[in-house]
């Protein structure tokens, strides 16, 4: 009996210490969330710690985490019982970086010098602007307009709605806590971003899609046969998993990681170029890097966004937050507002051009609407299709789309002249964008 009560102690010892290794081997994962995502929804998006408590970071194992914000010095402080101890620092124009293993005081000496254009955006018309027409649209059913976004505000934690008809008219509804100034981060809809920024190089003469991608880490390994197509497209072959519930390259290159881009460039080959298609948030921020590398200033760099693209088309409140290093993460951490998403659906609508101004080289749009070899219909060059009518079956085949997590979207409907934007905090299951998106067509003729 002894030994049987001995033998019931030793396991159930084993259980715990084996539970408790489990949590500190993951701890970077949920302390590294809630120091970025609570040091951005504060001081870059303005809301309210305890509503990020009790809305923004209450799932999986992100509440084990101790948090400290010091307001004073724009900084969050958070740990698992004394490990995996984690900080995220805020910057002006760029955002809050998690230092992780990085070098803080030079995270924080980073800058943009480069202010949001237009200064008076209530003086500019729309779509640069936010002083609106009073046009009616005839092909608009407004009563079914107003009918769906509000059934989508009433849906899966929904928290914004912006439908923009051509660029005449725009529709948008909040939900309670959020306005038309309030910033909210877009995820991986920040790939899209990334995607527009390189054909913005592209145009320029500075990049070619088709040749080799340029890192020079690469030149001496069966990585150099790699390009930048097969990068955008996310069919690099690089080794990678994009698992965020468990240790992965992505949660690895996230949340331990201050120089990002770097470690994306770190990781080995593990299929030939184009042979096959898997989604990847490393291979974004190896196309950061390339960027960076190209323009090959930091502060320029820096700009680069707001000058080249941003103020360009009047995303005034638009932030890529950048990694400890320096580097965008181009994967992760665009913040805007939902008005500057349509925007930047809206340059996409119009194939790259904005007023007189051809922002995207002659072709793009169309790259991008590609199908990723591999990708079953449903990828391009860092945006989502809907060829495949796996998230839109009953919508039309060319709608195109930015995707973030936790539903965020942008979605993009050349046959009906409309930009669709939705932001959210829904879980797998909590929101069904065919209806959303059907039901927003249904009111455009």
């Amino acid at each position: 009996m002894k030994k049987v009560l001995w033998t019931i102690v030793v396991l159930v010892l084993l259980a715990l210490g084996f539970g408790f290794k489990y949590l500190i081997d993951r701890a970077p994962i949920f302390t590294g969330y809630a120091a970025k995502e609570v040091a951005s929804t504060l001081f870059v998006d303005g809301r309210d710690f305890e509503s990020v408590k009790e809305n923004d970071i209450n799932f999986s194992l992100i509440p084990l985490s101790d948090i400290r914000v010091d307001s004073a010095e724009k900084a969050v402080y958070t740990n698992f019982i004394g490990f995996a101890k984690q900080k995220a620092v805020w910057r002006e124009g760029l955002g809050c970086a998690l230092i992780a293993d990085g070098d803080e005081e030079y995270a924080r000496s980073m800058k943009t010098t480069v202010k949001p254009l237009p200064e008076n955006p209530e003086e500019v018309l729309w779509p640069t602007g936010d002083k609106m027409r009073d046009t009616l649209l005839s092909r608009v059913d407004y009563a079914k307009m107003r009918a769906a976004i509000d059934s989508a505000l009433n849906e899966g934690r929904t928290r914004a709605v912006v439908v923009a008809v051509d660029t005449l008219v725009m529709f948008e509804k909040y939900a309670d806590g959020f306005d038309k100034d309030t910033r909210i981060l877009g995820w991986s809809m920040t790939k899209s971003i990334t995607s527009a920024l390189t054909g913005i190089l592209v145009k320029a003469g500075k990049l070619d899609i088709d040749k080799p991608a340029p890192v020079e880490e690469w030149k001496n390994d069966r990585r150099k046969e790699i390009t930048l197509n097969n990068l955008l497209h996310m069919t690099s072959g690089l080794r990678w998993t994009e698992d965020y519930g468990d240790i992965s390259e992505a949660t690895i290159m996230l949340y331990e990681k201050g120089n990002i881009g770097g470690y994306a460039i770190s990781v080995p080959a593990e299929f030939p170029p184009d042979s096959v298609w898997y989604y990847s948030s490393g291979t974004t921020n190896i196309i950061s890097l390339i960027i960076r590398r190209i323009i090959g200033d930091d502060q320029a760099y820096w700009d680069f966004p707001r000058k080249a693209l941003f103020n360009k088309i009047g995303m005034r409140s638009a932030i890529i937050e950048t990694d400890a290093a320096g580097n965008f993460v181009g994967s992760s951490y665009i913040q805007a507002t939902p008005r500057d998403y349509a925007r930047f659906g809206l340059l996409y609508l119009q194939n790259g051009i904005w007023g007189k101004d051809t922002i995207l080289p002659q072709g793009w749009v169309d790259y991008t609407r590609e199908e990723a070899p591999g990708s079953q219909g449903k990828y391009g060059a860092q945006f989502w299709l809907n060829k495949s009518g796996s998230e839109l079956p009953d919508a039309p085949r060319d709608i195109y789309y930015c995707d973030g997590f936790n539903g965020q979207r942008i979605y993009i409907v050349p046959s009906k002249r409309l930009v669709i934007v939705r932001m959210g905090l829904s879980k797998h299951g909590e929101f069904d964008y065919n209806k959303f998106v059907t039901s927003i067509l249904d009111a455009v003729n």
